[in-house]
Protein backbone atom coordinates (compact mmCIF):
# COMPACT_ATOMS: atom_id res chain seq x y z
CA UNK A 1 0.00 0.00 0.00
CA UNK A 2 1.35 3.51 -1.13
CA UNK A 3 1.34 5.91 1.68
CA UNK A 4 -0.83 9.29 0.99
CA UNK A 5 0.36 12.37 1.63
CA UNK A 6 -1.71 15.38 3.87
CA UNK A 7 -3.56 16.62 0.19
CA UNK A 8 -4.73 13.22 -0.57
CA UNK A 9 -6.19 12.62 2.63
CA UNK A 10 -7.92 15.98 2.46
CA UNK A 11 -9.44 15.67 -1.26
CA UNK A 12 -10.63 12.42 0.22
CA UNK A 13 -12.42 13.80 3.16
CA UNK A 14 -13.80 16.77 0.87
CA UNK A 15 -15.22 14.20 -1.47
CA UNK A 16 -16.67 12.22 1.35
CA UNK A 17 -18.06 14.76 2.86
CA UNK A 18 -19.94 15.52 -0.12
CA UNK A 19 -21.44 12.09 -0.62
CA UNK A 20 -21.95 11.29 3.09
CA UNK A 21 -21.80 15.00 5.07
CA UNK A 22 -19.64 15.21 8.16
CA UNK A 23 -20.69 12.15 9.99
CA UNK A 24 -19.32 9.94 6.83
CA UNK A 25 -15.50 11.77 6.83
CA UNK A 26 -14.37 8.71 9.22
CA UNK A 27 -10.86 7.64 9.43
CA UNK A 28 -11.33 4.29 8.56
CA UNK A 29 -13.58 5.09 5.49
CA UNK A 30 -10.79 7.68 4.29
CA UNK A 31 -8.88 4.60 4.85
CA UNK A 32 -10.51 2.52 2.49
CA UNK A 33 -11.37 4.63 -0.01
CA UNK A 34 -7.53 5.52 -0.10
CA UNK A 35 -6.85 2.33 -0.13
CA UNK A 36 -4.35 2.74 3.03
CA UNK A 37 -4.27 1.50 6.41
CA UNK A 38 -5.23 3.87 9.21
CA UNK A 39 -1.83 4.06 10.51
CA UNK A 40 -1.15 6.45 7.47
CA UNK A 41 -3.55 8.99 8.70
CA UNK A 42 -2.44 8.89 11.99
CA UNK A 43 1.44 9.74 10.35
CA UNK A 44 -0.37 12.79 8.65
CA UNK A 45 -2.42 14.01 11.52
CA UNK A 46 -2.58 13.92 15.23
CA UNK A 47 -6.99 13.03 15.14
CA UNK A 48 -9.89 13.42 13.40
CA UNK A 49 -10.19 16.74 14.31
CA UNK A 50 -6.87 18.07 12.74
CA UNK A 51 -8.01 16.62 9.94
CA UNK A 52 -11.46 18.24 9.86
CA UNK A 53 -9.29 21.78 10.61
CA UNK A 54 -7.21 21.05 7.73
CA UNK A 55 -10.58 20.34 5.45
CA UNK A 56 -11.95 23.43 6.46
CA UNK A 57 -8.94 25.57 5.42
CA UNK A 58 -7.91 23.69 1.96
CA UNK A 59 -11.92 24.51 1.30
CA UNK A 60 -12.00 27.80 2.39
CA UNK A 61 -8.66 28.72 0.18
CA UNK A 62 -10.21 27.00 -2.67
CA UNK A 63 -13.36 28.71 -3.11
CA UNK A 64 -11.77 32.25 -2.16
CA UNK A 65 -9.50 31.86 -5.15
CA UNK A 66 -11.77 30.01 -7.57
CA UNK A 67 -13.86 33.39 -7.96
CA UNK A 68 -10.30 35.54 -7.52
CA UNK A 69 -8.97 33.61 -10.76
CA UNK A 70 -12.40 33.86 -12.89
CA UNK A 71 -12.27 37.96 -12.38
CA UNK A 72 -9.10 38.20 -13.32
CA UNK A 73 -9.35 35.78 -16.41
CA UNK A 74 -12.24 38.08 -17.26
CA UNK A 75 -10.29 41.70 -17.38
CA UNK A 76 -10.69 45.17 -16.04
CA UNK A 77 -14.37 45.76 -16.63
CA UNK A 78 -16.79 45.10 -14.07
CA UNK A 79 -19.37 44.16 -16.08
CA UNK A 80 -17.48 41.26 -18.11
CA UNK A 81 -16.04 39.87 -14.96
CA UNK A 82 -19.63 39.42 -13.21
CA UNK A 83 -20.62 38.06 -16.61
CA UNK A 84 -17.84 35.70 -16.29
CA UNK A 85 -18.66 34.48 -12.91
CA UNK A 86 -22.28 34.21 -14.06
CA UNK A 87 -21.14 31.79 -16.67
CA UNK A 88 -18.70 30.22 -14.77
CA UNK A 89 -21.34 28.94 -12.01
CA UNK A 90 -24.13 28.23 -14.33
CA UNK A 91 -22.58 26.68 -17.32
CA UNK A 92 -20.30 24.54 -15.71
CA UNK A 93 -22.34 22.18 -13.40
CA UNK A 94 -20.74 20.49 -10.41
CA UNK A 95 -23.27 18.50 -8.20
CA UNK A 96 -19.92 17.21 -6.32
CA UNK A 97 -19.02 20.64 -5.81
CA UNK A 98 -22.80 21.72 -5.39
CA UNK A 99 -22.69 19.03 -3.00
CA UNK A 100 -19.87 19.60 -0.78
CA UNK A 101 -20.70 23.61 -0.56
CA UNK A 102 -24.38 22.21 0.93
CA UNK A 103 -22.68 19.16 3.65
CA UNK A 104 -19.93 22.14 4.48
CA UNK A 105 -23.41 24.66 5.39
CA UNK A 106 -24.78 22.02 7.31
CA UNK A 107 -21.76 20.94 9.17
CA UNK A 108 -21.76 24.62 9.68
CA UNK A 109 -24.99 24.57 11.07
CA UNK A 110 -23.76 22.56 14.21
CA UNK A 111 -19.99 23.45 14.59
CA UNK A 112 -18.43 26.60 15.35
CA UNK A 113 -15.28 25.94 13.21
CA UNK A 114 -17.01 25.12 10.08
CA UNK A 115 -19.28 28.06 10.67
CA UNK A 116 -16.16 30.18 10.85
CA UNK A 117 -15.08 28.69 7.67
CA UNK A 118 -18.10 29.08 5.94
CA UNK A 119 -18.61 33.02 7.14
CA UNK A 120 -15.48 33.83 5.94
CA UNK A 121 -15.50 32.58 2.71
CA UNK A 122 -19.48 34.23 2.29
CA UNK A 123 -17.61 37.41 3.69
CA UNK A 124 -15.15 36.85 0.82
CA UNK A 125 -17.32 36.32 -1.99
CA UNK A 126 -19.54 38.64 -1.13
CA UNK A 127 -16.75 41.50 -0.59
CA UNK A 128 -15.59 40.38 -4.42
CA UNK A 129 -18.66 41.01 -6.27
CA UNK A 130 -19.54 43.73 -3.85
CA UNK A 131 -15.95 45.75 -4.81
CA UNK A 132 -17.24 44.88 -8.62
CA UNK A 133 -20.84 46.77 -8.17
CA UNK A 134 -19.07 49.51 -6.61
CA UNK A 135 -16.26 49.61 -9.91
CA UNK A 136 -20.03 49.90 -11.68
CA UNK A 137 -20.71 53.20 -9.61
CA UNK A 138 -23.16 51.92 -7.21
CA UNK A 139 -23.29 53.45 -3.81
CA UNK A 140 -21.59 51.12 -0.87
CA UNK A 141 -24.80 49.94 0.33
CA UNK A 142 -26.18 49.47 -3.23
CA UNK A 143 -23.02 47.50 -3.74
CA UNK A 144 -23.89 44.98 -1.28
CA UNK A 145 -27.19 44.53 -1.86
CA UNK A 146 -26.52 43.89 -5.14
CA UNK A 147 -23.99 41.54 -4.19
CA UNK A 148 -26.27 39.72 -1.92
CA UNK A 149 -28.53 38.87 -4.85
CA UNK A 150 -26.27 38.00 -7.50
CA UNK A 151 -24.63 35.65 -4.51
CA UNK A 152 -27.74 33.82 -4.31
CA UNK A 153 -28.71 33.68 -7.85
CA UNK A 154 -25.53 31.72 -8.22
CA UNK A 155 -25.82 29.14 -6.02
CA UNK A 156 -29.81 29.22 -6.20
CA UNK A 157 -30.05 28.53 -9.86
CA UNK A 158 -27.34 25.36 -9.47
CA UNK A 159 -30.19 24.02 -7.51
CA UNK A 160 -33.60 25.90 -8.58
CA UNK A 161 -33.33 24.90 -12.56
CA UNK A 162 -32.05 20.66 -11.93
CA UNK A 163 -35.41 19.80 -13.93
CA UNK A 164 -35.35 22.31 -16.45
CA UNK A 165 -35.09 21.74 -19.85
CA UNK A 166 -31.34 23.09 -21.15
CA UNK A 167 -32.77 25.28 -23.51
CA UNK A 168 -35.00 27.03 -20.43
CA UNK A 169 -32.89 27.00 -18.83
CA UNK A 170 -30.27 28.82 -20.25
CA UNK A 171 -33.00 31.37 -21.40
CA UNK A 172 -34.04 32.03 -17.70
CA UNK A 173 -30.04 32.34 -16.80
CA UNK A 174 -29.80 34.81 -19.37
CA UNK A 175 -32.25 36.80 -18.42
CA UNK A 176 -31.12 36.79 -14.90
CA UNK A 177 -27.69 37.65 -15.70
CA UNK A 178 -28.78 40.31 -18.43
CA UNK A 179 -30.46 41.75 -14.99
CA UNK A 180 -27.96 41.27 -12.51
CA UNK A 181 -25.16 42.94 -14.81
CA UNK A 182 -26.89 45.99 -15.65
CA UNK A 183 -27.12 48.27 -12.95
CA UNK A 184 -28.34 51.71 -12.37
CA UNK A 185 -24.71 53.99 -12.12
CA UNK A 186 -23.21 51.40 -14.33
Amino acid sequence: MTSKGQSEWIEAALTEIGKSGIEGVRVEVLAKNLGVTKGGFYRRFKDRRALLDALLKAWARGRTTALERQIECAGDNARDQLGSLIKLYSERINPEGMAIELAMRQWARADATALSAVSSVDAARLKLVERLYRKLGLAPEDAQAQAVLFYSFIFGQSLLFLGRASRKRESLIAACADTLTKVKGG
